[in-house]
């Protein structure tokens, strides 16, 4: 007989339970990649190299199925503010030890890419004009294509501080979005 609606072919809770409850798990477990010693060193290697700690590099490479190769930071997210922007000294020394991939950045209005570029000589690679905030998803993956060139979007993690932020994930097909308390601490 054949599960209903909504049930999930797991076990059920009829006799024999335990049983059934080992076998599923066994096959799940045997689902899982088991990645040698090595593999799990270079990737704990690679996580420290771009300022991320392992949990969140591997959930991000297992959600795009990629590695990264850039990081974008929108302007909110490094803490430049108009009129003048200032790099805070703590952002500046974590975006200096990154290693190995890109380093972008969004320009969010009134600023000017000209001036997140001054603001951050040598720790960013390039400046874009961030989406509008409130624009829409066309207008927001126009803006990060064209931040991107040709990069893959999948392998470029965006760092943000708002919440507004986190939509141009789904718009740009990023691999994933990072609170900038989580990446730079608190």
């Amino acid at each position: 007989m054949s599960p209903g609606p909504g049930h999930n072919g797991g076990p059920g809770l009829a006799p024999g339970f335990g049983w059934r409850r080992h076998c599923w798990q066994k096959a799940r477990a045997d689902l899982l990649p088991h990645l040698p010693i090595e593999v799990l060193r270079n990737r704990v290697r690679r996580a420290g190299e771009l300022g991320l700690d392992y949990r969140t590099y591997a959930s991000v490479r297992a959600a795009s199925g990629h590695d990264v190769i850039a990081l974008l930071f929108s302007s909110n997210a490094l803490r430049l503010l108009a009129p003048v922007p200032v790099l805070p000294a703590e952002r500046a020394a974590k975006l200096a030890a990154i290693a190995g991939c890109g380093r972008l950045a969004l320009a969010q209005r009134p600023l000017t890419p000209l001036q997140v570029a001054g603001a951050t000589p040598g720790l960013i690679d390039a400046a874009h004009v961030a989406p509008l905030a409130l624009g829409n998803w066309r207008q927001a993956r126009e803006a990060l294509r064209a931040a991107l060139g040709k990069l893959a979007p999948d392998g470029v993690l965006l760092v943000g501080d708002h919440g507004l932020e986190r939509d141009w994930c789904a718009a740009g097909r990023l691999a994933g979005y990072l609170a900038a308390e989580r990446y730079f601490g608190r």
